[in-house]
């Protein structure tokens, strides 16, 4: 009989007496790679919240190696040999990688830190994972791949017989990804069990045992990865068939007006960028993690210095980000939880979304104004929430990006530029996002959509740039925007 490490047996969870887990069963074997599926909101990240002792259930119990247990919260589960790799980071920022790597498990010698010995450690699981990253270097200086992996390289060190993954490759390249996989497999020849929760069908499809989906909060199936197909999972996810992921593209007219000029931007590692952006139209930014396309959206809206022009309406704005949002313009960070919502205690999703409206319509925390500005999102954007008082940070990653998106909308901006629009997000809810663009661009907004997803930057935009080290290389229309095409700009082997 195969031996069962870890198990959820009858799990059921409530938040402030909202139900979100419903009596879940799911069980690991030792030396499997066991998907869990879901929709946004499905109860996937509290399932293993539970599994990993960072949240109890409410009834139902939690089972390690076939024995009742109840696992110690914060993170100690790790001494049971249970270790998760967290989606949103669990990295002290102003510690170095070294210091977080062993934070609470650090060596000593004759009572005395040995910082060589953790250095040592530190280099050579980075150096497994072929991670060029200073051990020495602050977290609060990584750009946030480099972040993934030292949290993948800290959970895997530990050698755990467990480890969880929640959304590892988000934001890895392909080469991070192929490293990260091959440990994984390394690994579980070895009899280390993983937990793997993504949203990424083609991923699951290659390095998972079995997969387990989840709906609203309930059980639907376990079947071996062998006998499960892309469309099967997504269709028991989203309990529907999805005939079209992304909606039709809509060419703006050729008279249309500029609605964003950007000449000659130069702003740290982005050198000379140029490009125009009519309005209706939904134009994608392509290339490889570290190409400068964050810090290129960035300089745009204000939030680094520059030099260059940059125009909304024929109006040139100076690099000051109040200016630049009175003027039309719009930035969804990729960053929603550290810098996009308020997720900090007491904060709901009414006061979430009102605290930018209040900026753009009101006085602060108006109250009636508010519940208008909540309403208005929950209709526009399909914002699910069984109480909108519920705390922002208790809510799931699609249903935080439509709340991101509400803020933004309140405003009613005509540029709207969108970094990492579904990051960490299921299939079905990226259907929804993506229509969301399209009928803003169709409203007449002019939209950027920064993507390390290539089937969206050429499923949702009618023109591609394509950045590499920190320029623009290349700029994409009609039958050219295709994969082939994009990566020899992004790759280097093709220039403008």
């Amino acid at each position: 009989m195969t031996e069962i490490v870890l198990a959820a047996d009858r799990v059921s969870k409530a938040f402030a007496g909202v139900q979100v887990l419903f009596s879940v069963d799911f069980q690991l074997r030792r030396g499997e790679v066991h998907a869990l599926m879901g929709e946004n909101g499905a109860g996937k990240s509290t399932l293993v919240k539970i599994l990993s002792g960072f949240e109890q259930p409410s009834s139902g119990q939690v089972m390690l190696d076939g024995q009742p247990v109840r696992l110690p919260p914060d993170g100690r589960a790790e001494a049971l040999g249970i270790a998760i790799i967290h989606q949103e980071f669990n990295l002290a920022e102003d510690l170095t990688v070294t210091e977080s790597m062993f934070l609470g498990r650090e060596i000593t010698r004759l009572g005395i830190l040995d910082r060589r010995a953790m250095r040592a450690a530190t280099r050579a699981a980075l150096d497994q994972l072929g991670a060029h990253i200073d051990e020495d270097a602050t977290i609060r200086s990584l750009p946030v791949a480099a972040r993934q992996m030292v949290e993948i390289a800290k959970a895997i060190s530990r050698r755990a017989r467990v480890v969880i993954m929640d959304e590892p490759t988000a934001v890895l390249t392909r080469a991070e990804t192929d490293i990260l996989f091959a440990q994984i497999r390394r690994l579980k020849s070895e009899g280390t069990s993983f937990v793997f929760v993504s949203h990424k069908l083609d991923e699951v499809m290659a390095l998972s045992d079995r997969i387990t989906i989840l709906r609203d909060g309930q059980w639907i199936k376990t079947a071996d990865a062998s006998d499960m197909t892309g469309e099967r999972i997504a269709q028991a996810m989203v309990g529907r068939e999805l005939s079209t992921l992304f909606p039709p593209k809509r060419e703006p007219d050729v008279d249309e007006a500029l609605a964003l000029e950007v000449r000659g931007l130069t702003t740290g590692y982005v050198q000379n960028a140029s490009f125009k952006l009519r309005r209706g139209e939904v134009m994608g930014f392509a290339g490889l993690i570290g190409s400068g396309r964050t810090e290129l959206m960035e300089a745009i809206v204000g939030l680094r210095p520059r030099e260059g022009v940059v125009l909304v309406d024929g109006v040139t704005l100076t690099a000051d980000l109040g200016r630049a949002m009175e003027a039309g313009l719009a930035y969804l960070t990729k960053d929603r939880k550290g810098r996009g919502l308020l997720l900090g205690q007491g904060m709901g999703v009414n006061l979430t979304l009102q605290s930018l409206a209040a900026h753009a319509r009101w006085g602060w925390l108006n109250r009636g104004s508010e519940a208008m500005a909540l309403e208005r999102a929950r209709r526009r954007f399909d914002i699910r929430v069984r109480d909108p008082k519920v705390v922002a940070g208790r809510m799931s990653g699609g249903n935080q990006q439509k709340l991101l998106l509400a803020k933004v909308m309140e405003r009613a901006p005509k540029v709207i530029l969108i970094d990492e629009p579904t990051r960490g997000i299921d299939v079905g809810t990226k259907q929804q996002i993506y229509n969301f663009i399209a009928g803003l661009a169709a409203e007449g907004a002019a939209i950027i959509v920064v993507s390390s997803e290539m089937p969206e930057v050429i499923g949702l935009c009618t023109k591609v740039a394509v950045m590499r080290e920190g320029r623009i290389v290349g700029q994409l229309e009609g039958e050219a925007i295709n994969e082939t095409e994009i990566m020899r700009y992004a790759a280097g082997l093709k220039a403008a």
